[in-house]
C-alpha cells in the first residue's frame, strides 16, 4: 500500500499494560529537534487511527490514552522523509525517531495537498528549496530562492530590485498564488513582485505546478509558491549575527535571536540589504524584520503568530540596452517604493477521534509608489515622462481547516475561507483615489484515499466572489504504482490530473482608474484554466534516484484585455477577450546518491499561442503568436552538499529564445529576447563553532544577457562575509 520507510533509531523504555500516554521524540540526522512533525499511531489489524500529535519546540509528541498491542506509527515532517513502521507496543513508552532526508519524490510537503503527505503521493509536480539549500546560497530575494527549480521561468527588469516575474507552464506571471507563512500576499488581481521578497528567517519553499484553486482559490491558476519562516528549538537562546559585502557596493547585515523554553519558541529577525547596482540610478535599499512565535495551551492545542515587514527603495532605469546596444540613456530619477505588513495568527487543534481542527486569521497590508519628476534629456516622450502612481492594498480574512484521519489510507480536508480586499490607487497628486472592495467566501473539500497501488486525491470549492459572482473549480489526480520492483528499479508511477483554476480580475479592471480613462467594469468573469496533465516516475537504486517524464496542456479563458470606447479611444475598459493555448513537456531528474549530497536537474519544453486576441494593438499580441516571455526551452541543474563543517551548492539555468517586445514600435522593431545561461556558486566553512564563513557568486561565467528586453543583468557579482552564532545547542 505504502513503500517500506526507514527510521534510523527506535529506543524503547517501559510502560503499564494499561492505557497510557505515548511519548515520541522527532530529531533529524543531526540530533536537533523537529518542530511541526505530525505524529499518528494506526492500529495494525484495519489501520485506524488511535491518536494523533504534533512535536512542539522540543521535538516532542504525546500521544494520550494509548492502550498496548500492535501498532503501525507514521512520522510526517515537512522537509524529511515519511518515516513509517510497525511497532508492537507490550511495555513500551517512548520512542525517539530520526527522520532521514530523501530524495525529492520521498520528500513531504504541504502545499500541494494542505497537509503533510509524501510528494509522490500528491498527484501534483511538487518542488522544495530546503533549509539547507538556502543556507548555502544566501539568496537576497524570493527570486533568487526559486529560479533553479523545474518549470520556474523567473523574469527580473534587470537590476537586484527590480520587478520580478514569475512565468509557470505558459501562464502569465498574474496567476500564481504566493503564500508567506500562511498568508497570501499577492495583490487583489494575482500581481506579485517576487524581486523585492526578503528571504531573511526563511526556513523553506515550496513550489507547485499546476491549478490549485481547489485550496487556495482565486490567482493559483498555473502555480503555488509557499514561504514558511524558521522556529526556535534550543532550550539555550541561539543568537546569531551576520555581514557581507561585495561587488557594486554591495553590502547586507541581519540578526536573528531564537530559542524554545518549555511550552513556548520563538524566532525573531531582521535584516538590512543596500548596493548601487552597476549603473546610474540602480541603487536598491530593502529592510526587513518579522517574528516566528508559538505557545502550547494545552496537550491538544497550540498557538502561533507570525509577522514580518518589509520597506524596499529602488531606482528604475527604464528600457534603454538591448544586447549591448544602447537605444537611449538611462533614466536618471525614476524610483519605486514597497511597504508590506504581514501577520497571521493561528489556533491549532488536535481533537479526538481522528480530528485536527485550524483556525487563523491574517492581514496583509502592501503600499507602492512608482515616481517620476521628469523627464530626461536624451530620453524621447515615449520612453520618459513625469507621472505618479500610488496603490494602497489591505487583505485581510479568517481561515478554517478541518482534518479527519479514520484510516492511514483515508485523509479528508475541508475548509471555509473569509477575506475582505480593500484598495486605493490612483495619482497622488490628483486626488481623490480610486477605491475597490471586495468580500470573498468560500468553501473546499478534498479527499485522498491510497489503496493498494492506488493513490487518488478528488477536491471542489465553490466561491463566492463581489466581482464575478459564484463558480466552483473542481480537481482530481490519480496515481498508479505500476511496477513495485526491486533495489535497482524501486518503484515505476503514472499519474493523471485533471484541474480547473480561476482568477478575479485587479481592482483597476473592475473598479477603474478615472484619471487614466479607464472606465469601471464590475460584469467582468474571472479568468479560466482546464488543465491536463500525465507523467510516468521512475525510481531506482533504492529511491535514492528517480527520473519522470510528463506533459501538460493548459487553456486559458476569458482572459482580460483593455478595449478602447470610440470616437475618442482616449477612454476604454477592460472585456474579457483572449483565449490561449499553452501545452508542452516536462522532464525531471532527482538524486541523492549519499545523505548529504543531492543533485537536481530538468528541461522544460512549452509551446504557446494566443488562440483569440480581437484588439491587440501590436502584432507580437495577435492571436497566432506566441505568449510574451515564454521560452520554448528552458533548463536548470543543480548540486546541494551540506554537513555539520561546510555547504557548498552550484545551479545553473539555460533559458531559450523567447518572443518579447520594446512596446514603444523602435526601428529596427525588438520582438525577442535573445537565450542565455547563468551560472551561480556558493557556499560556506565553519572556521570555529562562533564563526562562519560564507561566500557567493553570481552569473560565474559573466554572461551579457536580459531577462526582460531592454533590462540587462547584473554582470558577474559575489558577496562574502562572515556569520557569528552564540549559544544554541
Amino acid at each position: 500500500m505504502r513503500k517500506r520507510l526507514f527510521i534510523l533509531s527506535v529506543l524503547v523504555s517501559p510502560i503499564l499494560a494499561q492505557a497510557a500516554d505515548f511519548t515520541v521524540h522527532v530529531t533529524d540526522r543531526d540530533d536537533r529537534n523537529i518542530s511541526g512533525a505530525r505524529v499518528a499511531i494506526y492500529r495494525s489489524s484495519n489501520d485506524a487511527e488511535i491518536a494523533s500529535s504534533v512535536t512542539g519546540p522540543n521535538g516532542l509528541a504525546i500521544l494520550h490514552q494509548v492502550t498496548s498491542g500492535p501498532y503501525r506509527m507514521q512520522v510526517l515532517a515537512p522537509g524529511f522523509a515519511e518515516s513509517l513502521t510497525d511497532l508492537t507496543a507490550q511495555n513500551d513508552s517512548a520512542l525517539d525517531v530520526h527522520l532521514r532526508i530523501a530524495a525529492r519524490n520521498e520528500t513531504v510537503v504541504v502545499t500541494a495537498t494542505g497537509t503533510p503527505l509524501p510528494a509522490d503521493e500528491t498527484g501534483t509536480p511538487v518542488e522544495t528549496v530546503d533549509r539547507d539549500t538556502l543556507v548555502n546560497r544566501q539568496p537576497v530575494e524570493a527570486a533568487d530562492a526559486i529560479r533553479f527549480l523545474p518549470g520556474a521561468i523567473v523574469d527580473v527588469d534587470g537590476r537586484r530590485g527590480g520587478l520580478g516575474s514569475l512565468f509557470v507552464r505558459g501562464g502569465d506571471s498574474r496567476y500564481n498564488k504566493v503564500i508567506v507563512d500562511g498568508v497570501p500576499i499577492n495583490e487583489p488581481g494575482g500581481t506579485f513582485d517576487f524581486g523585492v521578497v526578503p528571504t531573511v528567517g526563511a526556513d523553506r519553499f515550496e513550489f507547485v505546478r499546476g491549478p490549485e484553486s481547489v485550496l487556495y482559490g482565486s490567482d493559483a491558476l498555473t502555480s503555488v509558491v509557499q514561504m514558511f519562516s524558521s522556529t526556535g528549538t534550543t532550550r539555550t537562546p541561539e543568537l546569531t549575527l551576520s555581514a557581507d559585502g561585495g561587488t557594486f557596493s554591495t553590502a547586507r547585515g541581519s540578526a536573528s535571536l531564537a530559542g524554545a523554553y518549555r511550552r513556548y519558541d520563538y524566532n525573531l529577525f531582521g535584516e538590512q540589504f543596500n548596493t548601487s547596482g552597476q549603473g546610474i540610478n540602480d541603487d536598491y535599499s530593502n529592510s526587513a524584520e518579522g517574528a516566528n512565535a508559538g505557545v502550547r495551551l494545552a496537550p491538544d492545542a497550540a498557538f502561533r503568530l507570525r509577522v514580518r515587514h518589509s520597506n524596499e527603495r529602488s531606482g528604475v532605469q527604464g528600457f534603454y540596452k538591448v544586447a549591448g546596444l544602447q537605444y537611449v540613456t538611462p533614466d536618471t530619477d525614476e524610483l519605486a517604493r514597497q511597504n508590506n505588513f504581514l501577520a497571521d495568527a493561528e489556533i491549532t487543534l488536535d481533537a479526538p477521534s481522528q480530528w485536527n481542527h485550524s483556525f487563523s486569521g491574517y492581514e496583509y497590508h502592501h503600499t507602492r509608489l512608482n515616481l517620476d519628476t521628469f523627464a530626461d534629456p536624451g530620453r524621447a516622450a515615449v520612453f520618459d515622462f513625469p507621472f505618479s502612481s500610488y496603490t494602497d492594498d489591505n487583505r485581510a480574512g479568517f481561515m478554517y481547516r478541518g482534518e479527519w484521519n479514520p484510516r492511514l489510507w483515508s485523509r479528508t480536508n475541508f475548509g471555509y475561507e473569509f477575506e475582505d480586499e480593500n484598495g486605493l490607487f490612483g495619482d497622488p497628486t490628483s486626488p481623490p483615489f480610486d477605491h475597490g472592495l471586495r468580500r470573498n467566501h468560500a468553501i473546499y473539500g478534498e479527499q485522498l484515499l491510497s489503496f493498494s497501488r492506488f493513490t487518488l486525491v478528488a477536491g471542489a470549492r465553490y466561491i463566492h466572489n463581489e466581482s464575478f459572482g459564484n463558480r466552483g473549480v473542481p480537481r482530481g489526480a490519480l496515481t498508479f504504482l505500476a511496477f513495485r520492483g526491486g533495489e535497482f528499479l524501486s518503484g515505476t508511477r503514472v499519474r493523471f490530473a485533471y484541474g480547473e483554476g480561476i482568477k478575479e480580475p485587479d481592482f483597476d479592471q473592475t473598479f477603474g482608474i478615472g484619471r487614466f480613462g479607464i472606465i469601471p467594469n464590475p460584469n467582468l468573469k474571472p479568468e479560466e484554466v482546464r488543465t491536463l496533465e500525465g507523467a510516468v516516475a521512475q525510481n531506482f537504486l533504492g529511491n535514492r534516484y528517480s527520473i519522470s517524464a510528463g506533459y501538460y496542456n493548459n487553456l486559458f479563458r476569458n482572459q482580460i484585455e483593455f478595449a478602447s470606447i470610440p470616437p475618442t479611444f482616449f477612454t476604454g475598459h477592460f472585456v474579457n477577450l483572449n483565449k490561449s493555448l499553452a501545452h508542452g513537456a516536462e522532464v525531471e531528474f532527482h538524486g541523492r546518491p549519499v545523505t548529504r549530497v543531492s543533485v537536481d536537474a530538468s528541461y522544460v519544453y512549452t509551446s504557446s499561442q494566443i488562440l483569440v486576441s480581437q484588439v491587440a494593438f501590436d502584432p507580437l499580441l495577435a492571436a497566432g503568436a506566441p505568449l510574451l516571455r515564454r521560452p520554448k526551452h528552458a533548463g536548470s541543474a543543480t548540486v546541494n552538499y551540506a554537513s555539520r563543517r561546510w555547504g557548498a551548492n552550484l545551479s545553473g539555468v539555460a533559458i531559450g529564445r523567447r518572443t518579447d517586445s520594446d512596446f514603444f514600435g523602435l526601428t529596427p522593431r525588438i520582438n525577442h529576447a535573445a537565450g542565455y545561461v547563468r551560472a551561480d556558486t556558493s557556499g560556506w566553512y565553519e572556521v570555529q563553532r562562533h564563526v562562519t564563513a560564507f561566500l557567493a557568486i553570481e552569473n560565474l561565467l559573466n554572461r551579457r544577457y536580459e531577462e526582460s528586453v531592454g533590462f540587462p543583468a547584473l554582470k558577474a557579482n559575489f558577496r562574502a562575509g562572515l556569520r557569528f552564532r552564540f549559544g544554541g545547542e
